[in-house]
């Protein structure tokens, strides 16, 4: 008996801005940007739509894929660092409005890297817990209300989404192994202060009005990068008492064309063992690698019988890994 991924949906704003949009705040050209991250256009939520409205978009649609009922969801888990509030949890916010009574429903924060994350405690619960009948993670991120547009280190990378998946136990394999780990070596490198116990009182802002925006050191998150997603990979293939040839198709976070391909080169693949979407959408934090899954799965990318690996980076930083044979029921 295996946990298997058995539906996934997304939702992406309708709004785009290009390249040559943000350049009107920027002191760079619509072509650098693309040179430097392969990203042509990011999608920008609304200004009166919540993250909760995305999120729950996302989960209906990876329910109906799954072909079950609202009422058959025991374990909700959102991965975001964008929520609406700062509490309570995104979780039971999307679970009030599923209608759903008594499912288990939390948040975890671990940035980019929270769906890899989140599918593996979804995993390993439906593992250990046979009352629960089926789990559903969602990766959900405003992150864009968070950006200075006029930050280059910042603006030309982020988005906004979100997107789930609905898993649950099956006949044969389907989730194998994980790995994670984390190096604190650059932990301020990718930060939002703003809104945290320590940084609540608005005067100490009056100097420091970053703060309130994402700041980030896109250098270090590259070495970082490109650091540790191989290792934690090899780490995962090792587990399964496997080699990196032996993956079929590889899902990343989506933080960066260029930074995808590097990571492609360096697992001695090429890019036809991969789906990308952030040169059209942008990295959308933790909503990227869903709404990425989804998109690969609905193009018909993803096919049974692969064995497909699932890595993700975080601000922190925290890097994760996670191999699954696709199976034949998934929506």
């Amino acid at each position: 008996m295996g946990i298997q991924i058995v539906g996934l949906g997304h939702r992406m704003p309708d709004n785009r801005q290009t390249n040559s949009e943000l350049c009107e705040f920027l002191d760079v050209s619509p072509e650098w940007i693309e040179q430097k991250t392969g990203i042509t256009g990011r999608q920008v939520a609304g200004e009166h739509e919540e993250v909760r409205e995305y999120a729950t978009s996302a989960a209906l649609m990876a329910i109906q894929n799954a072909k079950i009922s609202t009422k058959d969801i025991d374990l909700i888990i959102v991965c975001t660092f964008s929520n609406d509030y700062v509490f309570p949890p995104l979780a039971v916010r999307v679970q009030q409005q599923l209608g759903i009574k008594t499912a288990h429903s939390f948040d975890i924060q671990v940035n980019c890297a929270g769906f890899v994350t989140g599918l593996t405690i979804a995993a390993e619960r439906l593992q250990s817990d046979p009352t629960l009948r089926h789990a559903l993670v969602i990766g959900a991120e405003f992150s864009t209300r968070f950006i200075n547009v006029a930050d280059k280190e910042t603006s030309i990378f982020h988005s906004d989404g979100a997107g789930a998946a609905v898993l649950k136990r099956g006949d044969s394999a389907g989730y194998l192994f994980s790995a994670f780990g984390s190096d604190t070596e650059n932990v301020e490198s990718v930060r939002l202060r703003g809104g945290g116990a320590a940084f609540r009182d608005l005067r100490k802002f009056e100097d420091d009005p970053n703060a309130w925006h994402m700041e980030m050191n896109g250098l270090a998150t590259w070495r970082q990068a490109i650091t540790h997603m191989p290792r934690v990979i090899r780490e995962v293939c090792g587990k399964a008492s496997l080699e990196l040839s032996d993956v079929d198709k590889f899902i990343f976070h989506q933080a960066n064309l260029r930074l995808i391909e590097y990571l492609v080169r360096k697992l001695k693949r090429d890019m036809s063992v991969t789906y990308t979407n952030v040169e059209r959408v942008g990295n959308s934090g933790a909503a990227s690698i869903p709404i990425v899954l989804s998109e690969a799965h609905h193009a018909g990318f993803l096919r049974e019988g692969d064995l497909v690996c699932i890595a993700g980076i975080g601000a922190g930083f925290t890097f994760g890994a996670s191999l699954w044979r696709w199976g034949s029921i998934v929506s």
